[in-house]
């Protein structure tokens, strides 16, 4: 079985949870030392109390230097009776470990006396509330005494006890010496995963550019990386390869189109006017330019990206819109628009301008005498709106306006002149700038286009 690298997210992973733990075990460990329900030294003040209390029991002692050995059993047992409190208590036992005095309440202290038996290190363990320290040696003339001390630890436990004591505490703590780790192992797998994220978006947005800081990371994203840049070059390869084959096929096609209305030109030179003849040549002049915007609506899918820019829409529309009013007033229509401000866009100036325009010259078009273009800003995208009163588009056909060459069978049909590619370049501009097209009924009684585009801080 192949041994998970650092370098891998799955080996990151195991190494993370297995420092955890470590980290864990070790700290537990450590914090072993200052739990008073081991055994521990006494604190240098607690020690000198002791002492001097023990040095006070040898003072009472050796002014009965003259008692028996059964006498001064019976001194040592009416010391502790004097000293039996709820909160303290001191006993005796022999050099060899036989309680003398008292002999209730001694569980603790038999436990203690196997643990702590060295007078010149004299140590304390806690049971329960109930702490004991000691030995202490009580010299008498007949045999040596041990003095050990008991009382009640009124301190509150230590975090460490409240843990080990508190199984959800230990998993609380646990859990937080584990969060910088996890934070750490989130960030190394969010970033790349986002860097992967915004590159998908700028594809999706017809940014088609490798982006060599995918290969960066764990193994994991940078195999996903590479393999999402192999896909990107292999998207322009493609790209550029239709590009040139719609070069080549307008140069083609524009060649014998010319050649075919300068015959026609020649023809009605030596024959005169003729609807043959004139049809001819209008069909091949709407030919050529279906050509030309089949190509426009190619390249504006393919290249819209590479000359965006900040534009306000004052300047970028208000002189298109004017000319429009213009081309209108010729017409014996009227056309008007609501104030322009300097709301901000990001995208291809030349692809905005033409994506309004379409629309605007279709509805003067198409329109009886009324067209209004609306502006109005809405929470972070700018609606546009276009309404016309004329003859409109029947409602199961407002979703297939867009498509390319599709035209409906009211007045907006072939013999207007149209190639049913304006609509379409439209839309694509729209979708090349995360905007939005929809096609409704107008109150006026046409059509409404209803264009949404974001707007940039």
């Amino acid at each position: 079985m192949r041994v998970p690298g650092f370098t891998h997210l799955y080996g990151r992973i195991f190494a993370i949870f297995w420092t955890t733990l470590l980290v864990v075990v070790v700290t537990l460990v450590l914090m072993f030392q200052y739990d008073p329900r081991s055994v521990q030294p006494i604190p240098d003040h607690q020690l000198q109390r002791l002492q001097s209390q023990a040095l006070q029991v040898n003072q009472r002692l050796d002014n009965h230097h003259s008692l028996s050995y059964a006498k001064l059993i019976t001194r040592v047992k009416a010391l502790t009776k004097r000293r039996d409190s709820h909160n303290s208590q001191l006993y005796f036992t022999t050099v060899e470990g036989d309680i003398i005095a008292p002999q209730k309440h001694t569980k603790a202290l038999r436990n203690f006396i196997t643990i702590a038996d060295n007078p010149d290190k004299p140590q304390q363990r806690l049971y329960g509330r109930w702490l004991i320290a000691g030995p202490f040696v009580i010299t008498t003339e007949q045999q040596p005494l041990f003095m050990y001390s008991g009382q009640v630890w009124r301190g509150a436990p230590p975090f460490f006890v409240q843990i080990m004591d508190k199984p959800f505490k230990l998993l609380l703590v646990t859990m937080l010496v584990s969060t910088p780790f996890l934070l750490w192992l989130a960030w190394a797998v969010t970033r790349p995963a986002r860097r992967l994220q915004q590159a998908a978006e700028r594809v999706a947005r017809g940014e088609f550019a490798a982006d060599p800081t995918l290969e960066q990371g764990p193994e994991e994203f940078k195999q996903a990386g590479a393999s999402f840049n192999q896909m990107v070059d292999a998207l322009n390869n493609i790209i550029s390869g239709q590009q040139r084959l719609l070069s080549d096929i307008s140069h083609e096609l524009r060649s014998p189109l010319t050649r075919l209305r300068m015959a026609t030109a020649l023809a009605q030179r030596k024959q005169g006017q003729s609807s043959e003849l004139s049809r001819i040549d209008t069909e091949a002049e709407r030919l050529e330019k279906m050509i030309g915007e089949l190509l426009e609506l190619s390249r504006m899918q393919v290249n819209s990206h590479q000359q965006q820019q900040i534009v306000d829409s004052h300047s970028l529309w208000y002189e298109m819109l004017e000319d429009a009013r213009f081309e209108a007033e010729q017409h014996h229509k009227t056309l008007t628009y609501n104030h322009l401000q300097d709301w901000q866009l990001k995208g291809n100036p030349n692809l905005l301008i033409s994506a309004l325009e379409n629309v605007i010259r279709n509805a003067i078009k198409y329109g009886d005498d009324v067209i209004e273009v609306t502006f109005t800003h809405q929470p972070q995208q700018l609606l546009i709106t276009i309404d016309d009163n004329g003859e409109g588009v029947p409602n199961d056909e407002l979703d297939d306006i867009f498509r390319p060459f599709y035209r409906v069978s009211t007045a907006r049909d072939r013999s207007s002149g149209g190639t049913g590619l304006g609509l379409a370049i439209t839309e694509s501009a729209l979708r090349q700038h995360s905007g939005s097209i929809k096609a409704t009924s107008s109150p006026l009684g046409g059509l409404r286009i209803s264009m949404t585009l974001p707007l940039t801080r």
